[in-house]
């Protein structure tokens, strides 16, 4: 696990971050090709049925800090870092796509109880999250038992893969300071209330973590999670998009509506972020099935 990660665990701003920190744990992963001895962060906290939940690009297992305290009592919750974000290991000379995300979350199944596991994933997430249900459902139906989708990004349109050069380029600008806190800021619905230093902090701290750059430059050349929601996978989905979403703008989420129809419900005074604007909304639907 990163310093950065070990850190957070006592030294974050955010009491909630604190404590998601300190339930992470460092799993070996036999993934194709790298050391078996690589430890991969996931978060494993509370009781019940399992359920995985899979943050956004360019982000970390941190960001459901605020969703955990709602959830714990009811799901036994595994977060973790999606293969080249986060906290998670990155070895040079290694490609960053789709493929290697689906990878790793496959392997990390085998290591979670047997039986049906509900399925949560924010912003990019939610894409990986379709792909994963859909993956599962041919190899081993009904291991995916339901989903709910926060703002996903890239259920639909087609992959635009950056060439060499703006993929780094593209990585280098995404580390400067202010174009972080400018991201952080518009992530959320109302920003002047919301966002701090402990958000900023959050928001920015895995971006010290060794081959944090060249990770997301490959993934970007990669073209990413894109066009990936159709078909849609078996198992139910619901959606909850803010409608004061600023990151994904109005023709995506017009073709995000008419891929999904009626299971996409607008959440109020709410952003990118359900999770974090929400949190009581996005537990509610969860568990009112």
């Amino acid at each position: 696990m990163s310093d950065a990660l070990t850190r957070a665990a006592t030294q974050l701003i955010d009491p909630q971050g604190r404590v998601l920190a300190a339930a992470v744990r460092r799993l070996q992963l036999p993934l194709h090709g790298l050391d078996a001895d690589l430890r991969w962060p996931v978060a494993v906290i509370g009781s019940g049925q399992p359920l995985l939940l899979l943050h956004g690009f360019d982000s970390s297992l941190l960001e459901f800090r605020r969703l955990v305290p709602l959830l714990q009592d009811h799901h036994e919750l595994w977060i973790p870092d999606l293969f080249g974000f986060g906290f998670t290991p990155r070895p040079e000379a290694l490609d960053y796509g789709p493929q290697r995300v689906l990878e790793h979350l496959e392997l990390l199944l085998q290591q979670m109880p047997p039986g049906p596991i509900g399925l949560i994933g924010a912003s990019m997430g939610g894409s990986v999250a379709v792909v994963l249900a859909r993956h599962m459902q041919e190899r081993q139906p009904g291991r995916i038992s339901r989903l709910l989708l926060l703002a996903p990004a890239g259920l639909t349109g087609r992959p635009m893969p950056l060439p060499p050069l703006l993929d780094r380029l593209g990585a280098a600008f995404l580390g400067l300071p202010a174009v972080r806190r400018g991201l952080c800021r518009q992530a959320f619905a109302d920003p002047d209330a919301a966002v701090g230093p402990a958000e900023e902090e959050i928001a920015s701290l895995h971006v010290s973590t060794p081959g944090w750059g060249q990770a997301l430059a490959r993934f970007a050349r990669s073209g990413g999670f894109a066009g990936v929601g159709d078909p849609l996978p078996e198992p139910p989905i619901e959606v909850l998009w803010g409608a004061q979403d600023r990151i994904l703008r109005a023709p995506q989420k017009q073709a995000a509506q008419q891929l999904l129809g009626e299971r996409l419900v607008l959440v109020d005074d709410c952003g990118h972020l359900p999770h974090l604007d929400q949190p009581e909304q996005v537990a509610k639907t969860w568990l009112a099935a």
